[in-house]
């Protein structure tokens, strides 16, 4: 090894520890401070050096020493009555050794983010206390399910293709599922730490996130007997709307990257168009006050299930669509699809387009018409269950996204 990568690696090691020293410093820990810290970096990575010359075990060696340092420390400090109820320190101290070894032996960078992680981790602990308090059960429960679903379901299903078409791959499918449960949880989690004083702006974005179809439902039901709160439910409904197309473009993003500097501009002018028009809403009615509704938790499994089994359907139907009617069957399909969920036929013409057996022209006129058609079924969600007011203000805006829709599709290239 050369003696300026040694000296880099050494470098490092002195900086992250003197770093995760000076928090601890800072933070009046008894242990170790802004001395200790950057000592056991070094001796984390001088140790993986001498490894390479006689062996691994010194490593162990090390490291069972700072151990045994750390044991015997903490026992002389119980004798004396003045120990530290908390492991924090000694956690970190061990955990620091690890990554001045992991300099010299893996990669330079995850050693780094590592040993920063570090430093910003024991800093924050007030806020993360605070936000683990101001979590509730079901909101943990939330956090859990998430879990349950990418961390434990994930990994175990198979990678491979199955079924009709060639086209259903139990992995892949529940990747998407894992895919739009996080974004609704994001969404979620924020929504709970701000609930009923998110305001007009936030609580029409985050109502997108989580559940536009939902949001748009749940305001619609609370103009029917209150046509007073119409303006800022038709603001709330129609944010919530142009979010779901921000929210398109970054699952193409995630899942097709291809696809996405074809996609990008009709389906962004769209979100402009539905954006000035909320914006145009906004400040016919910015001083009215409406509470945010309740959202649900997005991550109950049985909601999990329901979406992958759509998606499934929604990808086996635009194959079959595509192989027996060609084009016309695939907008058949896509309208159909996006009623009520956009993300499934999105998700599932992305998948196509990145595996090549669809165009990406084709792909991203697919995803238009599953929006417009979820705009046509929020008219419909507001003329049934909401005010009439509330259908003037929201009625022509999306009557007028459906005009430009229509537009881009004839002529965009």
């Amino acid at each position: 090894m050369e003696i300026g990568s040694v000296f880099q690696q050494l470098g490092i090691a002195l900086g992250l520890g003197l770093l995760v020293g000076l928090q601890r410093e800072h933070s009046a820990a008894k242990v170790a401070g802004v001395r200790t810290f950057p000592l056991i970096t070094i001796l984390g990575a001088l140790s993986a050096l001498l490894a390479q010359h006689f062996g691994g075990w010194i490593i162990a060696a090390g490291f069972l020493s700072l151990a045994g340092v750390l044991v015997i420390g903490n026992l002389i400090e119980l004798k004396e009555g003045s120990i530290d109820p908390g492991v924090t320190t000694e956690v970190a101290m061990l955990l620091m050794f690890g990554v001045g070894a992991y300099l010299v032996v893996g990669h330079l960078g995850v050693a780094i983010a590592i040993g920063a992680g570090v430093a910003v981790l024991l800093q924050f602990k007030g806020p993360l206390h605070g936000i683990a308090a101001k979590l509730g059960d079901n909101d943990l429960t939330a956090v859990m399910q998430f879990a349950l679903v990418s961390l434990v379901i994930l990994p175990v299903l198979p990678n491979r293709t199955y079924g009709p078409y060639d086209v259903l791959n139990p992995h892949q499918i529940w990747l998407m599922v894992v895919l739009i449960v996080g974004i609704s949880l994001g969404g979620y989690v924020i929504y709970k730490f701000l609930g009923q004083q998110a305001g007009v702006l936030l609580g029409g974005i985050l109502g997108g996130v989580i559940s536009s179809t939902a949001t748009t439902v749940s305001y619609s039901r609370r103009t029917s007997n209150a046509d007073s709160i119409s303006g800022l439910a038709g603001i709330v409904i129609m944010i919530a709307s142009a979010v779901v197309f921000a929210r398109v473009l970054l699952e193409i993003g995630l899942v097709a990257p291809s696809l996405l500097p074809v996609a990008y501009g009709p389906i962004l002018i769209l979100f402009g168009v539905l954006a000035l028009m909320s914006v145009w809403l906004w400040f016919r009615a910015r001083n009215e006050v409406i509470e945010m509704s309740p959202q649900e938790n997005p991550t109950e499994l049985k909601s999990a299930l329901f979406f992958g089994l759509l998606y499934a359907v929604v990808l086996v139907a635009v194959a079959a669509a595509k192989d027996r009617f060609g084009d016309s069957g695939l907008y058949v399909v896509a309208g159909l699809s996006g009623l009520t969920d956009v993300d499934a036929i999105t998700l599932s013409t992305s998948q196509l387009v990145n595996s090549g057996r669809l165009d990406g022209s084709e792909g991203w006129r697919l995803i238009v018409v599953a929006l417009t058609s979820n705009v046509v079924f929020k008219t419909a969600t507001v003329a049934v269950l909401g005010h009439r007011q509330l259908l003037k203000k929201v009625g022509p805006l999306y009557g007028a996204a459906l005009l430009v829709a229509a537009l881009l599709l004839i002529v965009w290239r």
